[in-house]
């Protein structure tokens, strides 16, 4: 059972017959989608079903949910299709145990031509102690799709606060080591065939 408890945003127009424009506040930005459009938060208990026999919640388990919430905050920055490309460096820093809430957050973090990368963070919260500590992170790249399923280019993102632009910054140079140990990888998938 995932409670998805996504800020709910609509356009910011005025209601039909009201007979006033809307206001510069309320105008949606033409060229662009804000940080916190795209922004998701999950939460889930761990089930007897998704832990290991030490009562720890699978590796896998925690990897599916950071595709979903990933997948939906690039779903909600290009309100197109996506798939996943790549997810970088994770790392399960604590176990969540069952019986425990696993809190995912989601947004993007960079926008390039047809791609998005978003980083996850995932937390976990006893519902016991109330204790409350994060246990991975990642960054995960998505391409958005159009309805004939080829790469589409998405709206540019709108960075606002200093965090928002550090992120974006260092996204670039996530993405240049990114692609430069995907073009290795594959030189070396390529020569094995060969």
């Amino acid at each position: 059972m995932i409670a998805v408890l996504a800020r709910n945003r609509r356009l910011n127009t005025e209601p039909a017959g009201t007979g006033s424009a809307p206001g510069p506040e309320r105008m949606p930005h033409r060229n662009g989608k804000t940080v916190a459009e795209s922004t998701v938060e999950m939460v889930e208990v761990v089930l007897p079903n998704d832990a290991n026999p030490l009562g720890n919640m699978l590796g896998g388990k925690v990897m599916h949910l950071i595709d979903i919430a990933g997948a939906i905050a690039a779903h909600r920055h290009s309100r197109r299709h996506v798939v996943t490309v790549s997810v970088d460096y994770l790392d399960f820093v604590h176990p969540i145990r069952v019986g425990q809430l696993i809190l995912l957050r989601a947004h993007v973090t960079r926008v390039f031509r047809t791609s998005m990368e978003v980083e996850v963070r995932v937390f976990m919260e006893d519902t016991l102690t109330g204790e409350h500590r994060q246990t991975s992170s990642a960054f995960v790249t998505y391409v958005a799709l159009d309805l004939q399923g080829k790469p589409t280019s998405v709206p540019p993102l709108i960075v606002r606060t200093a965090e928002e632009r550090r992120r974006h910054r260092e996204a670039l140079v996530r993405r240049r080591r990114r692609l430069s140990m995907a073009a290795s990888a594959h030189r070396r998938y390529f020569e094995k065939d060969s």
